[in-house]
This record gives structure tokens, sequence and C-alpha cells, in this order.
């Protein structure tokens, strides 16, 4: 629906700001359609316009639903150089389909950029990091970021420490074989 009104839209010779190509953007990357939402973005250029972190944000959440963590921290590397600034959406979002992808090593290098920014992830994405880790059995590596947490004054509300560690225990005493 997005593209067709795109099309017409320079038919009649309508200009489209940036807002509109960072909507259209993000319709196509909801639906997974990527590559079109690419094609977009080199739009922006010939428009002389410039992408922005809603740009990138949306280029990301496409490669998020498309369960393609890697592709999307390379966006997200790319919005960094750009000098645009990821939220906590952003964030959230990277985290999220690293751990989905059971790829621990990935969200806790997304954790610690976080970290760099001064920003306290919220305590869902806590608990999914932490758990998987210990899951995995890394335990240790989840306790210490829970500590590095604490100690930069990050720790968000609600995350029940001892409950995360003692299911992550049960759950890396299973993996062992030992019940």
């Amino acid at each position: 629906m997005g593209s067709r009104i795109f099309d017409e839209m320079l038919r009649n010779r309508v200009k489209a700001d940036i807002l509109t190509y960072n909507a259209l953007i993000l319709g196509l990357c909801k639906e997974g359609k990527t590559k079109k939402a690419a094609y977009l973005v080199k739009e922006l250029d010939k428009e002389k316009l410039v992408p922005n972190a809603s740009t990138f944000s949306a280029l990301i959440s496409g490669q998020c639903v498309r369960k393609n963590s890697d592709r999307a921290f390379l966006l997200y590397k790319s919005m960094v150089r750009s000098g645009c600034h990821p939220n906590e959406h952003t964030f959230k979002m990277l985290i999220s389909t690293f751990c989905k992808n059971e790829d621990f090593d990935g969200a806790v290098q997304v954790l610690r950029e976080m970290f760099e920014r001064s920003m306290t992830p919220d305590s869902g994405i806590l608990s999914e990091i932490c758990g998987g880790l210990c899951q995995c059995g890394k335990s240790q590596l989840a306790k210490m970021l829970c500590s590095e947490m604490e100690a930069r004054r990050l720790m968000p509300a609600g995350f029940e420490k001892s409950k995360t560690f003692n299911f992550g225990a049960e759950n890396e005493n299973k993996a062992s074989g030992d019940n």
C-alpha cells in the first residue's frame, strides 16, 4: 500500500521529505521487505536527503524481524559512524534478536555498548540476557555483567537478580546432567 502511494507521489511530482521516506522504510521493514527498504535509502541520496536515527532504526528493525542479528548490528555500527544516536528501543531490538538467535555473546556486546552510553536496559531484556547466559553455562559472565551494572548504577528497577540466577542455575544443572 505504502509503495503504491509513494509511486503515485512520484508520478504527480510530489516531493517526499525524510519523514515520508522513514515512514515508508519502516512499513517495508515491518513487512520484512528489507531489499525494497534499502532501495528507498538509496533514493534518499538521490534526493539529497540524509538518513537519520529513525531511518537506521527502521532498517535495524527490518533485520530484527528477519532475525538477522549480525546484519542488524552492522547497521547499528553504520548508524553510530554516521553520527546518529541509537535510543533504548534500538538497543532493545538488537539485544532481543541476538537472544532469540541464542547469540548471547552478541547480546552482551550490545549491552556493553549501552553501558558506554550510560543507558539502562529494562529488566525484561536483562533477564533475557542473564537467563540465556545461565542456560548456556555462562552464569559467571551474567553475574559479572550485573556487578558491572551495579557499579555504574545502571541496574534496572524490577530486575530480580536472585530469581534470575536461581532459575539459570537450575537450567545449568539440567544441561550438565546433574538432576
